[in-house]
């Protein structure tokens, strides 16, 4: 069985969001995201989520794509994550292309960035709708 591994916010989730964690289970059998937690998103991100993590985990876990969702809780951990479930492919939005490819030669995982849909944006979301 192939595992993949994806991380995010996913707070206001719409079909970009949708989009990635689609493209994301085509390379492998089981779909593992890591949600990062209210507490990360604000000491490490400065970013206040509108959905609290159980909220968001909640409609990631009704997405028929997502097999698994785990909290991320610090940049560290995907090391040990990617490890510990077994990881074939970690896979990120193209946003963050290179930032991770340090995985590749720490574990054995392949590094993929996928674009992102061009016309959405939860930041994009929330400042049209001024929150």
């Amino acid at each position: 069985m192939k595992r993949v591994i994806t991380y995010g916010t996913f707070d206001l989730l719409h079909y970009g969001h949708i989009n990635l964690l689609r493209r994301a289970k085509e390379y492998g059998d089981y779909l593992i995201v890591g949600l990062s937690t209210d507490e990360f998103n604000w000491d490490e991100k400065q970013k206040k989520s509108y959905f609290s993590y159980e909220k968001r985990k909640q409609l990631l876990e009704a997405i028929r794509y997502v097999d698994l969702v785990i909290p991320e809780t610090g940049w560290e951990q995907k090391t040990t994550d990617i490890k510990e479930y077994h990881i074939d492919t970690f896979v990120m939005g193209d946003d963050w292309s290179g930032k991770f490819d340090y995985l590749e030669s720490k574990t054995d995982a392949q590094v993929i960035y996928l674009p992102r849909t061009p016309e959405i944006s939860t930041s994009q979301i929330k400042k049209d709708l001024k929150i």
